[in-house]
């Protein structure tokens, strides 16, 4: 579907010099002289490079709409991981870097959304909150109320995040996966 150049929204994906990139950003700018333009930061799908490019209203672009699948995972074996399809229950693999530092938070039976162009798996996303255990923090002091103290805890796929200071060892707590924050507890 093609589209003007100043229609481009964040998220978007879009085919441009030849390969698929996801607009991160978008700035819309009159300049005192000469016509508006969107200046719009790219991120490359398949290999992560950035870009800044700047599109006229009178630029064309082709809008690409990426088909979405469940997908259960199994296991992982040698960096890549095994998933089914949930609807016709055969197996794909896929590499692990394609969840990138997000890797820790996939757990076994967990249900991922991959984003397919054509047959090429494109990107992952996992459920926004995770359960997980706390494996190692400092121990709760008495007293110790302050509105805003976190302290440092390591979960048990090995990720550190600040919990408040209520939280002890072996306490399940909700992680959100995109900021690495602590929620709640479980």
């Amino acid at each position: 579907m093609k589209i003007n150049g100043n229609e481009i929204r964040p998220g978007n994906i879009i085919e441009h010099d030849g390969g698929l990139w996801v607009a991160v950003k978008t700035a819309h700018v009159k300049p005192g002289k000469g016509g508006a333009f969107a200046q719009v930061e790219l991120k490359n799908l398949r290999n992560g490079s950035k870009l800044n490019e700047r599109f006229r209203s009178a630029d064309k672009v082709e809008r690409v709409r990426l088909e979405q699948k469940d997908q259960q995972f199994l296991y992982e074996t040698d960096g890549m991981l095994t998933f089914m399809d949930s609807e016709t229950f055969e197996q794909i693999e896929l590499p692990a870097d394609l969840l990138g530092d997000r890797r820790p938070f996939l757990q076994d039976g967990m249900t991922a959304v991959v984003e397919y162009y054509d047959e090429e798996a494109l990107s992952m996303q996992l459920p926004e909150k995770v359960t997980c255990t706390i494996a190692e923090t400092e121990p709760v002091v008495k007293g110790q109320t302050a509105a805003n103290s976190y302290k440092p805890a390591t979960l048990d796929n090995g990720v550190r995040i600040t919990v408040p200071p209520f939280v002890g060892e072996g306490e399940q707590v909700v992680v959100n996966t995109e900021t690495f924050e602590y929620v709640e507890r479980a």
